[in-house]
């Protein structure tokens, strides 16, 4: 599903971030991010919207949507440390995330249909852009 206008800003911040290293409690552009720093700097920065500094705490934000429903600028959550919503990303549209996965990567985009994130989703959750 193609990305709505008002969703654009978003998707361009969170892709400024590719390459930019992970850092753990990282919330900056300048230092790095973990997943749940990013998500908190791309809302900010595209809608000024402040969402929680922890993953869990933004999986209770927005809305549920299906996985057959996502739409560019969903946050799309996982359970990576035998948690569930532990692992946070952005979904782009056509079946990929941006996130920072872990120490020694980078902020990176993969496949929400690879096994590693197919055995570990948790759901998803969308926040409207303000008008």
């Amino acid at each position: 599903m193609p990305a709505r206008a008002e969703r654009a800003e978003a998707l361009l911040q969170a892709l400024l971030a590719l390459g930019l290293d992970y850092r753990y409690g990282g919330i900056s552009p300048v230092t790095g991010f973990d997943c749940s720093g990013l998500v908190a700097h791309v809302y900010l920065e595209a809608w000024n919207i402040r969402l929680p500094r922890n993953t869990l705490a933004q999986s209770e934000k927005g809305t549920p949507v299906s996985l057959a429903e996502l739409q560019a600028g969903d946050l799309v959550f996982y359970d990576t440390l035998k948690r569930p919503y532990s692992h946070v990303g952005i979904y782009l549209g056509d079946g990929k995330f941006v996130h920072a996965p872990r120490s020694g990567a980078q902020v990176r985009i993969e496949s929400l249909q690879s096994a590693y994130w197919t055995r570990r989703y948790n759901g998803a959750r969308r926040i409207e852009p303000p008008l």
